[in-house]
């Protein structure tokens, strides 16, 4: 007799919590614990939660460099207390002004990464030299350090010194993530150096021991531009090596792209939800789509959503995805490389931050830059390769992103904030959040642990195994919807974090909860 195996059936079969926690000074969440106590022992000494957004984004350079680092961009919203009103650093990455699109020629295949686009010859908008955009990361920690924070540029850096020259912690986490990746990075010489020592995957020693896996001149990098400055990334001897190592090997982002680059703080796009007002990065992210999204969405009722809720969900997701890749064009990784990861930090004071910052791809480019030891992004696959389209690979011009941090304020004050990292899942999984809590009255920890649904398919949803038939049904009437358990990895539901501010104004910060190494940090 022939059995037909069980179909969507779970990768995973544990039980997983990860409890909230509270802090007295302050909260900072991120998807590496090590670096969220950074940023905590950052606010812990003074700093606010400015700093210790900044302080855990660079200790992330090394535990957990594959998400983001000096050479990425993106996007942090921040509360002011001292203002009561909310900024946005905009620090996204942009083309070089040398990038020519007769460079990126179709092959009339489907790409890689699933992103959705044409295949470009050669995959060299996906992974590579011609990948690399101009990175903005390191001007948008500055500047929002000079403009926001307390502490100095130097105290900023001095951590993720000493965790570069002691070298990357490796773990199991570390393994999966470089072996997803080996045969990319096996293909450049500076990211083999680093990365598959032996020309093997690094693989956590059985012992008590930690080992750390060096991480070539990053080191030298960091105390550089913690002497001289951040600007000191962007002209002189470090951006000159970032220029002629990327061009040395096929790429154009030159030293004037480098110097010519600048963060810039610009108000959020707002919108209002009953007595909250969403606080969202604008332009070309998914702010505008989730304030889409939610123009579309009913009243609820009750403190749990039903079947009805999940398909409302999913009906003012679907089309407000639609309508963005008709004008805005596609973006986001719709498989499971997207590299991007999330950091919420709030102080006793009332600021708040929700930052998203990434490479893009997992490893970004794949290539790390010998002299400099940046690991740099492929911020060019954010762009539609096909000409004539709103998000065609532009000289010079800034892509569409999927990054969507917000922060929700009532009466002026903050009252919660999301954000997460998973390419086109990103804006679904925040806005679904929101909505548990704004919407249906739950607290941080229930709205992070329950089920939700994703279409970044836009005409297929996945959802959650645990929902109901019910709510299978109500979803498979709006479009065909499959589940699929919350794993570790591949992550289905985007990895998001988040804070809440309760009526005391204690401060509580949640995490990922199958994200093995998310966590939160107190101060």
């Amino acid at each position: 007799m022939t059995i037909a195996p069980p179909t969507n059936t779970p990768f995973e079969t544990w039980t997983v919590a990860k409890p909230v926690s509270q802090g007295a000074k302050g909260v900072v969440v991120s998807q590496e614990i090590e670096a969220a106590r950074v940023g905590a022992a950052m606010i812990e000494a003074g700093g606010n939660a400015i700093d210790g957004a900044i302080a855990t984004a660079l200790a992330l350079t090394v535990t957990e460099p594959w998400m983001s680092g000096l050479g990425g961009g993106g996007f942090m919203v921040v509360y002011l207390a001292a203002e009561k009103r909310v900024r946005v650093v905009d620090f996204g990455m942009i083309a070089p002004s040398g990038l020519n699109p007769a460079d990126y020629p179709l092959t009339g295949a489907t790409g890689a990464d699933l992103f959705g686009w044409p295949a470009v010859v050669g995959d060299v908008n996906f992974h590579g030299a011609k990948s690399i955009a101009v990175p903005g990361s390191v001007a948008g920690y500055a500047l929002a350090a000079e403009s926001f924070g307390r502490k100095s540029w130097g105290d900023l850096v001095a951590p993720a010194i000493g965790l570069a020259e002691r070298g990357h912690r490796v773990s199991w986490w570390t393994t999966l993530n470089v072996a997803s990746e080996a045969g990319l990075l096996g293909r450049y010489p500076g990211s083999k150096d680093v990365w598959l020592p032996s020309g093997l995957v690094p693989v956590m020693a059985a012992d008590v021991d930690p080992n750390h896996l060096p991480l070539g001149n990053l080191a030298n990098t960091l105390r550089e531009i913690a002497a001289k400055g951040p600007r000191a990334f962007y002209e002189g001897p470090i951006a000159r090596s970032i220029a002629a190592d990327t061009q040395a090997a096929g790429g154009t982002l030159s030293e004037a792209d480098l110097a010519g680059y600048t963060a810039r703080i610009v108000d959020p796009l707002t919108v209002e939800r009953g007595e909250a007002v969403y606080n969202l990065a604008g332009g070309l992210t998914a702010g505008p789509t989730f304030a889409d999204a939610l123009s579309q969405l009913p009243a609820f009722s009750g403190t749990t959503p039903d079947a009805e809720a999940y398909a409302a969900h999913a009906r003012a997701l679907i089309a407000s995805y639609e309508r963005r890749l008709e004008t805005m064009g596609h973006a986001g990784d719709m498989g499971d490389r997207s590299c991007t990861t999330h950091i919420s930090t709030a102080d006793a004071e009332g600021n708040m931050v929700m930052m998203t910052t990434t490479l893009l791809s997992r490893f970004g480019s794949r290539v790390v830059l010998p002299t400099s030891g940046v690991l740099m992004n492929n911020g060019i696959n954010w762009f539609d390769p096909r000409p004539g389209r709103p998000n065609s690979i532009t000289p010079g011009q800034r892509p569409l992103s999927n990054m969507c941090p917000m922060i929700a304020t009532r009466n002026g004050q903050p009252s919660f904030g999301f954000g997460a990292s998973g390419g086109r899942r990103i804006m679904p999984a925040v806005f679904q959040l929101a909505s548990f809590v704004n919407d249906f009255g739950m607290d941080l920890e229930a709205a992070l642990a329950q089920p939700r649904i994703d279409i970044s398919l836009v005409d297929k949803i996945t959802h959650d195994g645990r929902l109901d038939e019910a709510t299978a049904a109500a979803l498979n009437a709006v479009a065909p919807s499959r589940p699929w358990s919350p794993t570790a990895t591949p992550s289905i539901y985007a990895v998001p974090s988040g804070i809440a501010i309760g009526a005391d104004g204690g401060i509580v910060g949640g995490a990922h909860i199958h994200s093995p190494v998310a966590g939160v940090a107190t101060a």
